[in-house]
Order: structure tokens, then sequence, then C-alpha cells
């Protein structure tokens, strides 16, 4: 088992092999949601498939999953979400958990991280994946220039929802990051655990991308939190990763020929179970 792995990790994101090396938490992208400019299919439809693609990944050997609205690009940020947004996150959401025995979480882009938040405590739901908790930065969306981590800490305590846990991205994807460039990405760390981030995403510049194995280790030796790689992880690529991280967050590459937008590859979801098992 993974030398850094966390208890706080661990009694989210169940262990069901005990000889892994990380953990493997697999990304359900759903269709584009109503209103949003690609929206095409009916709720119904939408949520058909990504039971089915919760189903795969679990079936596959996965130990979680997150559920992520990331076809609703181009994204609005948090305030601006409307509420059939966060209407059909939680039916969706709702659908996934009930259909799969491990454990499942939730990001709704972007920023939409109250809304994940309120999701997650009303469908009983672990954890979050959280945009912007420390710093500012420049992302595709526009300026993100207030960090979420004072207000979204003081909205879970208020709603009681303390047991979600919040594991944030640091350094994040689809962004750049001039504004903090006098701040390297272990000392986004410290602030972040400083500030009450339950674990930490690193992440490639752009989904599919690969996460820096040094800002991995940079990470890892920053704080005592779970550390997660969020992007680019591969079957040659997970080993190493492995060394330094808690878990691994799966998308892109589990699709046929690696692009997000496809459907799940059955055959590459075997492939990274089998990278990281015993």
């Amino acid at each position: 088992m993974n030398q850094h792995t966390h208890p706080n990790l661990s009694g989210i994101i169940a262990q069901r092999d005990p000889a892994r090396a990380a953990r493997l938490i697999g990304m359900v992208h759903v269709g584009a949601l109503p209103g949003t400019p690609f929206a095409c299919r009916s709720i119904e439809q939408i949520e058909q498939q990504a039971v089915a693609e919760a189903r795969q990944i679990e079936d596959a050997g996965f130990d979680a999953i997150i559920v992520e609205n990331m076809h609703d690009a181009p994204y609005v940020h948090g305030d601006k979400l409307g509420p059939e947004i966060v209407a059909a996150m939680t039916r969706l959401t709702g659908a996934v958990r009930n259909s799969v025995q491990i454990p499942v979480g939730l990001q709704i882009l972007s920023g939409g991280n109250r809304h994940s938040i309120a999701v997650a405590h009303i469908n009983q739901l672990p954890f979050i994946r959280c945009e912007n908790f420390v710093f500012a930065h420049i992302a595709d969306e526009g300026l993100l220039a207030e960090a979420e981590a004072g207000g979204l800490l003081r909205y879970r305590k208020s709603i009681g929802a303390e047991s979600v846990k919040v594991f944030c991205d640091i350094k994040k994807k689809h962004a750049s990051h001039a504004i903090t460039s006098d701040v390297d990405i272990a000392e986004c760390a410290h602030a972040g655990e400083f500030f009450g981030a339950d674990g930490f995403v690193v992440t490639g510049i752009s989904t599919g991308k690969a996460a820096s194995l040094d800002d991995v280790k940079a990470v890892r030796k920053a704080t005592t939190l779970p550390v997660i790689v969020g992007s680019g992880v591969t079957p040659g690529f997970a080993g190493s990763l492995c060394e330094h991280a808690d878990a691994l967050i799966v998308g892109s590459y589990i699709k046929h020929d690696g692009y997000w937008k496809n459907p799940i590859d059955p055959e590459r979801l075997r492939a990274i179970v089998n990278a990281i098992g015993a």
C-alpha cells in the first residue's frame, strides 16, 4: 500500500485492493446540461449515459467516481451558474450514487463550489473538487480574482455539511498563473492547508495533459494532506505517480483514443487498473 496514504482519504475512498499502490478515481463527464450551448439531449438520456459509465468504471475496479459537467463549455463562473445546473447535477449525482457501491463526488464547472457543497450535502456525497481555493488566476473563462476558501468553508459550516471533504486544485489547468508567478506550487499547498483544504489536486496545463512529476513531488513534500493527480494519467506514467500520490483521477485516458469527449473504452479501463494493481 502507498506509504503516503492518509486516514482522511481512506475514509472517503474505499480501498478495494489492499495491494494497490494508489486509489483510482474515474471521471463521469455528463452530457451538456439544459440551457448550455451544446445541450442536445434530454435529462433522462444524460442520466442514462452517466449511470452506464459509472457502472463501467466501478466494474473495472476503480475506487471512486467524480461527476463533472465538462460538456457545459463555454463556462460561466460561480454565481452566474443557473439553478437549472444545480438541479440537473443534483439529479445526476443522486442517480450515479444509487447505481454504484463506490464513493461518488462532484465538481460543477466553473467555480460552482458552493453549489457542489449543497448538492453533495443533499445527496450525502463525501467530497467535492474545488477550483480557485487559494490565490487568484486567469482561467479561460476570465479573471478569477477572489479565492474561495473563506466563503466556501463558512458556507459548508452554515448548512451543516462539514462531512463533505474539499479536494482543491492548485495551479489549476486551463489557466495562466502569471499573477502568482512568484508563489510556487509548494507555497500554494502550504496556504491551502492553512486555509482548511482536505487534499490537493495537481494537474497538467490542460485536460489530458500530464502533471509534472516534480510538481507532484513538491506538493507531497509540502503537505501532510492527501495528494491527488488530476490529469494526464496513463498506464506508463501511473507507476511513477503512485510513489508520491494517494490517488489518481482518470478521465481522458479511459475514453476511446484518449479523448475526453468519446465513450469509455473497456480495454483502457482494464489497462489503467492493471497498471497500478498488485
